[in-house]
């Protein structure tokens, strides 16, 4: 395989990595290779030249995945040069928001696969991957007197039951409510508005700065 048929296989395999990154996140781990590949704009047959299995994939996809959402958290805390706590605030606002409920494809990982992860979809790396994740981000959110697991749970068993019960009132009232036992604030975040742009959304665009 020459040079640049060696570099187009490495762009597709990124290319497939984070479509199914982003598709396993919004409808779940049981998205069919066939879909998968036709979302990612790739031919059925390339995916086995790429990856041993669909549960490899699961892997790679989780622990993309993850980075995006280290990054996130690397970016809060860079913009609010270095506090943590403004950081967190901002993290928190962000992630309770509506604008993140209603876009998992781009949102937390935590939520958007920890049913699949706990029914045993994807390889041992999903798994050591998720549960390590899952522990950066809860030592992220700890304060001097916040429990970082208990910051954690709350957060994506709040957006679980947000997204799944959208379209009733209850939803907004089960993100204020987390908000408010995190942070203390019964303000809610401005919902974005700019939904065509397609940047991940868990970025934090357009939510409030910490007060």
């Amino acid at each position: 395989m020459g040079r640049g048929s060696q570099a187009q296989a490495r762009q597709n395999r990124r290319r497939v990595v984070d479509t199914a990154s982003r598709l396993f996140r919004e409808q779940g781990t049981e998205v069919s290779v066939a879909d998968l590949m036709k979302a990612a704009g790739l031919t059925h047959g390339g995916f086995y030249k790429q990856f041993a299995s669909k549960e490899a994939l699961i892997g790679e996809a989780t622990a993309r995945a993850f980075e995006d959402h280290a990054d996130v958290r690397a970016g809060a805390l860079e913009r609010h040069e270095g506090d943590r706590e403004a950081a967190q605030r901002a993290f928190i606002d962000a992630y309770l928001s509506a604008t993140h409920r209603d876009d998992a494809a781009d949102g937390c990982p935590a939520a958007g696969l920890a049913v699949d992860i706990a029914r045993g979809h994807g390889d041992a790396e999903a798994r050591r991957v998720f549960t390590e994740q899952v522990g950066d981000t809860a030592a992220w959110l700890a304060t001097a007197d916040q429990d970082g697991v208990v910051r954690l749970c709350t957060m994506v068993g709040a957006l679980v039951l947000a997204r799944a019960t959208a379209g009733d009132p209850l939803s907004e009232d089960i993100l204020a409510a987390a908000r408010t036992a995190l942070t203390g604030d019964r303000t809610t975040p401005e919902r974005d508005t700019a939904r065509d742009s397609h940047v991940p959304l868990i970025n934090y665009r357009a939510q409030p700065e910490p007060r």
